[in-house]
């Protein structure tokens, strides 16, 4: 008998573990399917394309046919090692827009405003370059930015932003989302700063935590309406272990409802068909599924200066062994230096396209590496409107989810894709990249009409790794989980990951990941709220409009 069990060692299940534990009284157990994060590519920025391409900790998910992109099956890639997705990501550190926050309460959710959730934003960071009114200077989560943006193609990016007429924007994280500028990211010291690094290893030797590798969670337990427990699976062998306290979720948003569904707490009618007795209704529970999806414009560059050479077996050797030996060079960095949040629409309240400046050509993920030096404005819609589902195919825990995005279901994204193109163009076309400039690989110039782009975007679109909503909070018949993370109708049981978001945020998912694990151990160990931050600079301009 424990107090807490949390499952899942990733994002959330990290802040938890070491929250929790930092209470000395506390007795706590991390459970995590993976094995432990000692694979260098995963600390070497550059190394999350080699994580893509050998799988080794990843889940392997695989969506079913997609009705509204050709019925293509598109790779979900998901962490699975300490540390979860955080160990294999991208590395930006973005938290989205105020406006995101304000509509979680206004949907009902109290308490998670968009200041309500920054004091938490900044306890959670440990800013490279110290704290102000919107960073913290000393959390766990380290954040840097690349020392230099000198690369001539970055520079380009941020001139041709200009000159199409777009401003610019020094921190994403601050008083503004919109604009061009550069990337925070979760790196420090060289080495990428997952939740396990910065949140787990520092508190390992905690004699109250116990971390257990290698275990796939197949129950959460419970008696008289109470979760006291779950089992797993553990080198062949089922386990029992008993929660005194709570039993938290934090599989992140495909494990935490097919385990709610595997433990008889979902949609009635879909668990019977499967022979699982229903302990609990709840017809929410991996419903209101949403992701970011992504597409680009990729250009060819006429001067040899891309990061192509980096991925070439000869140059990807001298980078590792450059990184090994020095912590220097091109491994450093997860080559994402410049980014974009900008409006489809000038009368937008937000920005509703995210872009990323990318300076490589690659399809399938990076598994796929264009042999020609070239560039790319890649994007995603930041509020897409389509919904899935996330449901389980029978009662074995074995057995993969049937993922269910629906992308491009709703006109509005299909319209806001064929948005991206467009811009996108508009900024390549700009006078800042004539001298680098090439012909279009993709769509390519003959792709000029609404069919084409159409086309092109669901022949070529794909995840960017995002999904969010299947334990969603709230108060409406679908909520799964109350606005203080507790599963409506079942006592000592919470999910606390990004599962329970109602709404997708305008941006990656980390860092309000990390937020809401920060604030969900205050939940836990009933600690007051921080104090709502004060409103300043350009989002109070925008919450008064509102």
């Amino acid at each position: 008998m424990v107090d807490y069990v949390i499952v899942g060692a990733g994002s959330a299940g990290c802040v938890l573990a070491n929250r929790l534990s930092a209470v000395p009284e506390n007795d706590v157990v991390l459970l995590e399917t993976g094995g432990k994060d000692t694979n260098p590519f995963i600390h070497m920025p550059a190394g999350y394309l080699a994580l893509m391409k050998s799988g080794s900790v990843d889940w392997h998910y695989h969506t079913d046919p997609q009705p509204h992109l050709d019925n293509r099956v598109l790779f979900w890639p998901r962490g699975k090692v300490l540390g979860g997705s955080s160990s294999i990501n991208g590395m930006v550190y973005i938290r989205g827009h105020a406006s995101d926050y304000d509509m979680w309460a206004q949907l009902g959710n109290r308490g998670w405003s968009y200041a309500d959730c920054l004091p938490y934003f900044i306890r959670s960071e440990g800013r490279e370059a110290g704290a102000d009114d919107y960073h913290g200077g000393d959390g766990p989560l380290r954040t840097s930015r690349l020392p230099e943006l000198t690369h001539p193609l970055t520079k380009a990016w941020f001139e041709a932003g200009r000159q199409a007429g777009f401003r610019a924007n020094d921190d994403f994280n601050g008083a503004e989302l919109e604009g061009f500028g550069p990337v925070d990211s979760t790196i420090a010291d060289s080495k990428r700063a997952s939740a396990a690094r910065c949140y787990l290893h520092p508190v390992m030797n905690r004699s109250n935590l116990k971390v257990i590798t290698k275990a796939l969670v197949s129950r959460v337990l419970v008696e008289g309406g109470r979760a006291v427990g779950v089992e797993y699976i553990r080198k062949g062998q089922v386990h029992t272990l008993r929660a005194d306290r709570e039993v938290i979720l934090s599989g992140g948003a495909i494990n935490s409802p097919q385990l709610l569904q595997l433990s008889g707490i979902g949609d009635g009618d879909h668990l019977r068909s499967l022979g699982i007795k229903v302990i609990h209704e709840l017809k929410g529970v991996g419903q209101n599924l949403q992701d970011h999806l992504a597409c680009g414009v990729k250009q060819r560059c006429t001067q040899p200066i891309s990061f192509l050479k980096h991925t070439k077996p000869l140059g990807a050797t001298k980078a590792f062994i450059q990184y090994v030996l020095t912590k220097t060079g091109p491994a450093t960095s997860h080559g994402l230096e410049a980014m974009a949040f900008l409006k489809s629409q000038p009368d937008l309240v937000a920005p509703d396209l995210q872009f990323f400046f990318v300076l490589l050509i690659y399809g399938d993920h990076g598994r796929k590496i264009v042999n020609e030096h070239g560039f790319m404005a890649y994007f995603n819609i930041a509020r897409p409107e389509s919904r899935g589902s996330i449901m389980i195919r029978s009662a074995d825990p074995l057995q993969h989810p049937s993922i269910r995005p629906n992308y491009l279901e709703a006109p509005e994204d299909v319209r806001n894709m064929r948005d991206g193109i467009r811009i996108g163009r508009e900024i390549i076309a700009q006078k800042a990249f004539d001298p680098y400039r090439g012909g279009e690989y993709a769509p390519g110039s003959r792709a000029t009409s609404d069919a084409d782009i159409d086309s092109y975007v669901r022949q070529t679109c794909e995840t960017i790794y995002h999904p969010v909503g299947t334990c969603k909070m709230g108060s409406d018949p679908l909520a799964v989980v109350d606005e203080r993370l507790r599963v409506r109708g079942i006592e000592g049981l919470r999910v606390i990951d990004a599962s329970i978001m109602p709404r997708l945020v305008s941006g990656n998912t980390n860092a309000p990941t990390i937020m809401i694990a920060e604030k969900g151990a205050d939940f836990i160990l009933e600690r007051q709220p921080l104090a709502a931050a004060a409103r300043v600079g350009a989002e109070a301009r925008l919450q008064a409009s509102l």
